[in-house]
Parts: structure tokens; C-alpha cells; sequence
């Protein structure tokens, strides 16, 4: 009897001490955006401005920058790949703004999860629990009214993500936050073919091959009236803007020649046979998934083809 009511003590103290933790990482991000702002005039380039509240690396200070810069107060936002909510590019905006969002993850039992990591009642969330592709995207943001005036949409799939924002229509979102593959480097124009419910790690065990490349995604979200400013420290997200609100931003674009100073990351998360982390770096990360097979698309027929041989 002694030991159940102790696991019940030492459960509530845990949660109350969660709930602590997050409370003080909420007060910390929105002092530091409350004194920095002053400065974003100032600001030169887009990664001069990261900060983590809830994101996975500094995307939280980015999305603050570019809110601030197109007076958009209380957003409204699409996040497709969040995990369990508890690090996402949308979190610190429901959390602060009250915000009306949308969030998609395949995960199971997502809603529970999420209502366990935040009091949903504070804003106006939709979940869906849903393996988005090419096919249904389109279909489920019109189903939940987020097909249109969307101000933040953030994509993060660990896969096909290059088929399902092609899929998107133009200036769906007046910012949009794409991950990218930096193994893939600066020169290469390629994404993983369009797998139905693909799986990084099924793919290839050293969860290398996914996504698309820096220069692909840039290529299609220009052809979609998007501008690429930049991306985070951590060179994991690249940030977008509609031409449209272009001229509110003063930051200084990236050039084409500079962008192998956005597409080498020196993340080291690749995994060996046995799942354990390798933490491969430079070269070595592109040589392990040499015999992957991608889509060139400088190649008009979208053939398959292997990575070295590219």
C-alpha cells in the first residue's frame, strides 16, 4: 500500500514539475521576442533570428520575425508532422495567440497525446490523426476549412513531403516552413519517389534517404510565387514566403551560389544496421546511401535512379 501510494505522489509531483518546466519555457520565449523585436529592423539574414521555445531547433524565433514583420497578430496555421505536440513550429503560437490551427500526424491515439502536453480549450485546435499524401492532402485541409487564408503552414513528414507540397495550390499560405534533406548537399535536384505511406527508416536503415533536396524544394515553391528566405542554423527547415509579402520583409535574400552554405548540415543522425546511431558526417552521409534510388527532376521523364550515379 505504501509503495501505490507513493508511485501516485511521485506521478502528480512529476506532472506538476512537467507542467512547471513548460510554463517557465513559455514565459522565457515570449520575454526574449517581447525585448528583441525592437531590433528586427535590423535584422540581416533570416538565421540571425533563431530561437527554440517549442520548436525543434530555432524556428520558433523565424516564424516570430515573420509574424511580426506581416502584422499578422493571431495566427492561423497548418502543421502537417508534429509528433505528440510537445516540439512543433506551431506550439508557442497556440500557446501565446490562442490561435486557430490545424495539425496532421499519422501517429496513433494523436488527440490523447496531445491533450496530455497542452489545455487544448485555450485556442481553437484541429487534430487529425491521418497519413497524409499527394492523393488526400488537398481534400483534408478543404474538409476542415484550411484550404484557404492560411498564414503559417508548416510541412515535416520525414518523406514524401516534395509530392505533397507540390500538390498544394499557389499561395496557399502566406509563409510556409518546408523541411529539407541536407545529405543530399547543394548541387542535386532530387527527392524519394512518391511512396504511399513512406518510412525514412524502412527505406534505409540509416534514416539518410528521405525528403527532397535544398535546390528541389526551392525550384518548386518558386514555380508556386514562394521566395526562399533562408533557413534555420540547425539547416533543417527552410523558410518561404509569398511574393505577396515579400516587401514587408528587409532581410537580404540568399543568392543562388550560396547555397551550399544552407545544404550542409553537420547534424549526425544517421542510424547503422543494428538502429543505433552511426553519427556519420560530411561525405560519408551521402556514400552510405549511395544505392538509394531517387527521383532526378532535371530528369523531364522522373526516372528513378540510384544516387551515385547522379
Amino acid at each position: 500500500m505504501k509503495n501505490l501510494i507513493k508511485k501516485i505522489i511521485n506521478f502528480f509531483s512529476e506532472n506538476r514539475n512537467n507542467k512547471k518546466n513548460i510554463e517557465a519555457l513559455f514565459q522565457n520565449g515570449s520575454a526574449h521576442f517581447i525585448s528583441i523585436r525592437k531590433n528586427y529592423p535590423e535584422v540581416k539574414n533570416l538565421n540571425e533570428l533563431d530561437f527554440k521555445v517549442f520548436s525543434q531547433s530555432g524556428e520558433d524565433g523565424i516564424i516570430d520575425y515573420l509574424l511580426y514583420s506581416l502584422d499578422i497578430k493571431v495566427p492561423k496555421f497548418v502543421e502537417i508532422g508534429i509528433g505528440d505536440y510537445q516540439e512543433s513550429n506551431t506550439r508557442f503560437l497556440f500557446e501565446r495567440t490562442n490561435a486557430k490551427g490545424l495539425v496532421i500526424d499519422c501517429l496513433k491515439d494523436l488527440k490523447n497525446k496531445i491533450s496530455k502536453n497542452l489545455t487544448l480549450w485555450k485556442g481553437d485546435l484541429t487534430i487529425i490523426e491521418k497519413f497524409v499524401n499527394a492523393e488526400n492532402i488537398n481534400n483534408v485541409l478543404k474538409e476542415n476549412g484550411f484550404n484557404e487564408k492560411v498564414d503559417l503552414l508548416s510541412l515535416d513528414v520525414d518523406g514524401i513531403d516534395y509530392w505533397i507540397l507540390d500538390s498544394l495550390q499557389p499561395n496557399i499560405s502566406k509563409i510556409i516552413v518546408v523541411e529539407y534533406n541536407s545529405t543530399f548537399g547543394s548541387d542535386l535536384e532530387v527527392t524519394v519517389p512518391n511512396i504511399k505511406n513512406f518510412n525514412r527508416t524502412n527505406y534505409h536503415y540509416s534514416n539518410l534517404c528521405f525528403g527532397a533536396s535544398l535546390k528541389a524544394i526551392i525550384k518548386l515553391m518558386k514555380n508556386k510565387n514562394y521566395v526562399f528566405l533562408g533557413t534555420s542554423l540547425s539547416k533543417i527547415n527552410a523558410f518561404f514566403i509569398s511574393k505577396d509579402e515579400l516587401h514587408k520583409v528587409k532581410i537580404n535574400l540568399p543568392s543562388d551560389n550560396e547555397l551550399s552554405e544552407y545544404a550542409n548540415s553537420n547534424i549526425r543522425e544517421s542510424r547503422a544496421v543494428d538502429g543505433k546511431l552511426s553519427y556519420l558526417s560530411g561525405k560519408n552521409k551521402i556514400k552510405e546511401i549511395e544505392d538509394c534510388e531517387v527521383i532526378n527532376l532535371k530528369d523531364k521523364n522522373l526516372k528513378l535512379v540510384k544516387i551515385k550515379n547522379l
